[in-house]
């Protein structure tokens, strides 16, 4: 165990885009973990009509909005939401896609055909389209973002398990784990999950980008975290809204540039988690 650990770290280090996908994830999340304690501003109380629509100065780095509003702060705790928002509706997906994905493809039959067809629909929608739909019926809150883009992630997760358990149900070890009267529930949480989760833990990571991408996507709508919740999807749609989105750059660019930040650091933490943990798909 101690050796495949090693040698997993090793060849993950050996990966460049890895290196700089968990340098960029961890500046991230101290940002979004010590924004409490870095901000020079409240985020929601702080605002100074004096000073609005204000270019990036010494005083405000990023600038601020049309409320007077530090932008940098803003951004700060866009973050801090963003990656809330990304890593628990991933997880949520992961944790129910998981367990249809071990139950279809262990168990087969009729109850593989019911959970495939759910998949299935889910699949037939783009991930916005559902996720609007999703937010719209449950009204527009942090919450329901979660839960939207939760239920997004789920049909990835069931067919990537599925398709895993496929392909290690027959194998050697699970078929001597049941000759020796192993219990179907012990030889999929002891034998066929553990060898399922270098696959998982990769799309896991993936999907946070993607996820990010769709909570922006809904806070861009108007359907994301509501105000006074900093957002920076949200950002961009009051700068758009606004219609000071080409006046005030800075009122756009820097939401933008760390949308784009996150999602490219958990890309490439997942290409180097994948060079790592399967070092015969690594490309370098």
């Amino acid at each position: 165990m101690q050796y495949t650990t090693q040698r997993t770290f090793q060849h993950f280090w050996q990966s460049t885009a890895g290196k700089i996908g968990l340098i960029l994830t961890i500046a991230l999340i101290a940002l979004a973990l010590f924004a409490p304690v870095l901000h020079p501003y409240e985020p929601t109380t702080d605002r100074d009509y004096l000073a609005r629509l204000v270019a990036p100065t010494v005083t405000h780095w990023f600038g601020t909005d049309a409320l007077g509003r530090d932008v940098l702060t803003l951004v700060w705790y866009g973050i801090r939401t963003s990656l809330l928002i990304s890593v628990i509706s991933v997880g949520f997906g992961l944790a129910i896609g998981v367990v249809l994905g071990l139950l279809s493809g262990y168990f087969r039959g009729w109850l593989e055909r019911i959970i495939g067809w759910l998949t299935d629909i889910l699949l037939a929608f783009p991930s916005i389209l559902l996720a609007i739909a999703i937010v719209t019926v449950a009204r527009p809150n942090l919450q329901s973002v979660i839960v939207a883009v939760g239920v997004v992630q789920i049909p990835i997760f069931t067919r990537l398990t599925r398709a895993m358990v496929l392909s290690l149900r027959e194998q050697e070890f699970v078929q001597a784990a049941r000759a020796l009267g192993a219990t179907d529930d012990r030889i999929i949480i002891d034998h066929i999950l553990p060898a399922s989760l270098a696959p998982i833990v990769v799309q896991a990571t993936l999907s946070i980008g993607t996820a990010t991408l769709e909570a922006a996507g809904l806070g861009f709508l108007g359907l994301g975290a509501q105000p006074p919740t900093p957002e920076l999807g949200t950002m961009l749609s009051d700068a758009f809204k606004g219609g000071y989105s080409l006046s005030s750059p800075w009122t756009t660019i820097f939401p933008g540039l760390f949308i784009t930040l996150t999602v490219l650091a958990f890309n490439l933490l997942g290409d180097g988690l994948r060079d790592g943990l399967d070092p015969r798909s690594s490309h370098e």
